[in-house]
C-alpha cells in the first residue's frame, strides 16, 4: 500500500525549509569565496536559483542570513559534543571537549570570520551575538552549558548564572579564534585547552564554604554587569533599569 501524500501545508514547510538552507548554503561558499563584505544579496539569490524577492523573504538583509549560519553552527556543535560528553564526570574535561568541538565546527568558516566579524562587533549590528536577532542561536549555546554541567556539582550561588557565564567564555575563545592566524587556529585550541582547567577548577573552589561570600560577590557582579549585558536595554522594563542604575537591589 502506497503511502499517502503530505498535506500541502507540510509540503510547503518543507520546500521552505529547502530554499532557506539553500541561500544559507550559497551565501557561505560566496564568503568563502569572495569575501563577506564583497557578497552582496543579488548575487546569492542568482547563485542559489532564487529570486532577489524571494531571498530577502527568508532573510531581511545579509547580516541577518547569518543568524542561519549562527543556528547552524549551534545545530552541529551539539550534535558532536553530546555524544562525546557521554561517560566524562569531570568538568575541565568536560569544558576542554566542549570548545575543542566548536573549534572543529567553525574551522572551515575561518577565512571569512574576521569581516563579518567587524560588523558583528558593533552592539546594533544584528551580527552582534547579544543581539535580539541572535537570541535564538545564544539561547541554543546556552543550554549547551546546561548540559555540560549536568551532573556536576556547583555552588549554589552560580548554578543559575553558570551556564551563560560559560558561554561567554567560549564568546571570549571565539573572539581570539578571529584574530587568529596560526594553522588550524592551533593557538585557540591552545588556549581552550590551557583555561578549560582553570575554569573547572575554580567551579570546584566555589563550592567551598570559606570562599562562599566571595562566590556571591562574583555571582552579584556576573549577574548586573556580564549576564545582563547579553540583553538588550530595551528589553529590560524602565522601573528595572533604573534600580540597576541606582545600584539598588
Amino acid at each position: 500500500m502506497t503511502e499517502p501524500d503530505p498535506p500541502a501545508a507540510d509540503r510547503a514547510r518543507a520546500r521552505g525549509e529547502r530554499t532557506r538552507s539553500a541561500i544559507i548554503e550559497t551565501a557561505l561558499r560566496l564568503f568563502d569565496e569572495r569575501g563577506y563584505d564583497k557578497t552582496t544579496m543579488r548575487a546569492i539569490a542568482a547563485e542559489a536559483g532564487v529570486s532577489v524577492g524571494n531571498a530577502y523573504y527568508y532573510f531581511a538583509s545579509k547580516d541577518h542570513l547569518i543568524q542561519g549560519f549562527y543556528l547552524r553552527m549551534a545545530e552541529a556543535h551539539e550534535a558532536i559534543v553530546l555524544p562525546r560528553l557521554t561517560g566524562v564526570d569531570d568538568l575541565s574535561e568536560r569544558l576542554a571537549i566542549t570548545l575543542d568541538t566548536w573549534l572543529d565546527v567553525a574551522e572551515p568558516y575561518h577565512r571569512f570570520a574576521g569581516q563579518f566579524f567587524r560588523n558583528a562587533a558593533d552592539p546594533a549590528s544584528p551580527l552582534s551575538p547579544f543581539s535580539p536577532e541572535s537570541a535564538e542561536a545564544r539561547s541554543r549555546g546556552i543550554a549547551l552549558y546546561r548540559e555540560v554541567l549536568a551532573g556536576v556539582r556547583v555552588s549554589p550561588d552560580l548554578r543559575e548564572t553558570l551556564p551563560e557565564l560559560l558561554w561567554l567564555y567560549q564568546m571570549g575563545v571565539c573572539l581570539y579564534w578571529v584574530y587568529d592566524r596560526t594553522a588550524g587556529q592551533e593557538r585557540s585550541r591552545g588556549l581552550a585547552r590551557r583555561t578549560a582547567p582553570l575554569v573547572g577548577r575554580l567551579v570546584g573552589l566555589s563550592r567551598w564554604k570559606v570562599v562562599r561570600p566571595l562566590v556571591r560577590q562574583v555571582e552579584g557582579v556576573i549577574r548586573d554587569y556580564l549576564v545582563s549585558a547579553s540583553v538588550p536595554a530595551d528589553s529590560v522594563p524602565a522601573d528595572t533599569r533604573a534600580t540597576r542604575a541606582e545600584g539598588v537591589e
